[in-house]
Formats: structure tokens, C-alpha cells, sequence
């Protein structure tokens, strides 16, 4: 009976898989972990939730959907992407696996990372980004064939925060980071509260507000980044980019920043974005920069 279970469990995981992988048009899909088998639980339990197409809330296992690079315009380069969505849900379209199909088409490796929600548990997010990064850097097991030398992380609002935290507090540092108007201070009156909130809890105090305030944690190790947003993004202020790139170049490390005129939040790889050229050729031509 015990080998009957077995096997339907698995059967189950590789049609999961294979619908998965259908449905957004990955080349890999490799389950990471989830509560029962990472370092730490979210605590969330039940099935995932999609109140609208492509907005996936209460995850619970890390899952990557990997885009192996044009061949004949492969650089070498690979990149974690992390969807935005406010640490509560997760835009796995414009900003997920889209993003990764472009990546891919233009010589780069994307894996997008469909991870844990922190539901006040800030360290689970980041064990699945580390570990998404390990994977793709071929230190762990799962993408034999999509591995890479130079391994970044990109990531989107919420996304953006997670990104740059792998950057400034993983144990293993992505080469590079890509940063689209990222979530980064938690100071009043100029965060993201929600972000804030469901990473630390509505109950956090000022000293871990501060703490996973990312323009703090910024240091000599800290990967080059790149930023993109708009000026009048009225729900990330664009003051979390700006105090990051100040961070970074108080500590010597190279950064780029690209503030569009309008576009407010959220237009990922989207087409009614009027800058949307502008910044994929500017994101292409810093990766190019940085080999």
C-alpha cells in the first residue's frame, strides 16, 4: 500500500509538472522544497490561490521555471527572476515568466522562481532565492544542461526587495542584480507599507523595519545592480531605488539607474509600457558591459 502511495504521489508531481510547464512555457521545471522538506515553513497551509489569471497567492513550495538560452546567441549569463506582488501574491506574467521567455531569446538563461510568501516569516523567501541561485550556479542539483558561470537575480517590486536581499544577505551572493522599481526602505511615509507587513508582520517593531531596510545592508560584497523605474510611481516610491544606488556607490560597487518619465508601477515586460524598448535595450547593453 506504502509503494501504491508512493507512486501516486510521484505520478501526481510529474503531471503537476508537465501542466506546469505547459502553461508557461518553460523548457525545466524543478521543484526546489517545500514546508515539509526547506530549512523553515511560511506556516500557510492549503492549495494555491489565483483570484485572477497569472496572480498566485499562498505558495508553499519554491518551483523554478527555466528558459534555456538562444543557442546561437548564448552569453553565458543566467538569472533568477522574482515576480512582484507585495510578498502576497505573485505576478508570474509581465513580470515572471514573460520576463524569462525575452531573457531567453536574447542569449540569457531565466529561471523564473515562483517562491514561498513570507507570511511573517522574512527568511523563507530568501532560503528560496539562495537556493534558486545555487541550483542555477550548478552547486546543487536539478538544471544539468541551464547551469551557468555567472549566475544573477532579478525581481520586481516586492520581487525587487527579495533580489536585493539575496544580494546584500544571502549566503551566497547572485553576480549581478536587476532591479525593476524595487521595494527597498521600510522608513514611514516612504515604503511600501504592505510589503513591509507581510515579510515582518503588521506587528514589527522599528528595529526589524530597519533591519530589512536594504540601502542598510549594502557592503563591499554587494553585486553590481542595474534599476529601472518611473518617476511617478505612486505606490514604490521612487526614494528605495535611489537610496539603494546611493548605497551602492558609497561602497565602491558599480550601479546603473534609469528613471522613465511615466509609467507609474508594475509595467514589467508589458507592451503599453512607452519605455519598454528604451529599457530593454539599456538592461542588454549593461549585461553586455558587465562579461
Amino acid at each position: 500500500m506504502k509503494r501504491i502511495l508512493l507512486t501516486l504521489t510521484l505520478l501526481t508531481g510529474f503531471a503537476l509538472c508537465a501542466a506546469a510547464q505547459e502553461r508557461y512555457g518553460a523548457d525545466h521545471v524543478l521543484k526546489l522544497w517545500d514546508n515539509a522538506t526547506a530549512p523553515h515553513s511560511n506556516g500557510l497551509t492549503g492549495p494555491e490561490t489565483e483570484d485572477n489569471p497569472f496572480r498566485i497567492g499562498n505558495t508553499t513550495e519554491a518551483m523554478l521555471y527555466i528558459y534555456k538560452a538562444d543557442p546561437a546567441r548564448d552569453t553565458g549569463l543566467a538569472v533568477v527572476i522574482c515576480p512582484g506582488g507585495g510578498y502576497r501574491r505573485l505576478s508570474v506574467d509581465t513580470e515572471g515568466f514573460l520576463f524569462g521567455r525575452w531573457l531567453a531569446e536574447n542569449g540569457i538563461t531565466a529561471a523564473m522562481l515562483k517562491y514561498r510568501m513570507p507570511n511573517g516569516h522574512p527568511e523563507v523567501p530568501l532560503e528560496d532565492a539562495v537556493q534558486a541561485l545555487r541550483v542555477l550556479a550548478g552547486q546543487e542539483a536539478g538544471a544539468t544542461g541551464f547551469t551557468a558561470d555567472k549566475v544573477g537575480i532579478a525581481g520586481f517590486s516586492a520581487g525587487g526587495h527579495l533580489a536585493a536581499y539575496a544580494s546584500t544577505m544571502g549566503d551566497f551572493r547572485p553576480a549581478f542584480s536587476i532591479l525593476f522599481y524595487p521595494v527597498i526602505t521600510g522608513e514611514e511615509g516612504r515604503c511600501h507599507r504592505g510589503s513591509f507587513d507581510q515579510l515582518l508582520g503588521c506587528e514589527r517593531t522599528a528595529e526589524q523595519t530597519a533591519f530589512y531596510s536594504l540601502e542598510r545592508q549594502v557592503d563591499s560584497l554587494t553585486p553590481p545592480a542595474i534599476l529601472l523605474l518611473s518617476d511617478d510611481d505612486r505606490v514604490v516610491p521612487p526614494v528605495s531605488s535611489t537610496r539603494y544606488y546611493d548605497a551602492l556607490k558609497e561602497q565602491g560597487r558599480r550601479a546603473s539607474m534609469h528613471i522613465y518619465p511615466s509609467g507609474g508601477h508594475g509595467w514589467g515586460i508589458k507592451k503599453s509600457f512607452a519605455y519598454k524598448a528604451e529599457w530593454q535595450q539599456a538592461l542588454l547593453e549593461w549585461l553586455e558591459n558587465l562579461k
